[in-house]
């Protein structure tokens, strides 16, 4: 099962907040949401959250209409990070490093990820079962972002 549901997990990322986000956008209950929902066979996973700049969000994967396991986010650019163009970059950097999830990881990004002057970093401990961990990414040495997750099968 934990095999199957990893798979499904990186096809879900890859197909909704890693990809350009056009696709997969559906309306949410919640006031002030964006929410992206991804289908396949009896698996079905909904990424529902709020803000843009700094954020927060929960991830959920059912199986048959039954939530089987959850990630809640929270974190986002650098405060001291306002222009516009760099927070493009950062977000831009951060979609390309999501798109290469892995299914032994199928949380974040891989551990290390680089392009256009940024070094995107994933550090986390456990598997599907029960995991945390934390993403950054770094410009010039200094941190430009970060964000904290935590997760795992829901009984």
């Amino acid at each position: 099962m934990h095999a199957e549901l990893a798979a499904f997990l990186v096809a879900a990322k890859r197909n909704t907040h890693a990809s350009d986000g056009n696709g997969s956008a559906s309306a949410s209950a919640l006031t002030g949401a964006r929410q992206r929902d991804y289908r396949a066979e009896r698996f079905a996973y909904r990424d529902v959250h709020f803000g843009l700049a700094r954020f927060s969000g929960q991830e959920t994967v059912s199986l048959d209409d039954r939530v089987i396991w959850s990630m809640v986010y929270c974190g986002g650019v650098a405060p001291a990070v306002t222009d516009e163009a760099a927070i493009a970059l950062i977000h831009s950097c951060l979609r390309q490093a999501l798109y290469i999830v892995e299914a032994e990881r199928p949380f974040r990004g891989p551990r290390a990820f680089g392009r256009d002057g940024l070094r995107y970093l994933d550090d986390s401990e456990g598997d599907l079962a029960a995991f945390r961990g934390a993403e950054r990414i770094m410009r010039d040495g200094a941190l430009v972002y970060r964000l904290e997750y935590c997760g795992g099968l829901v009984r």
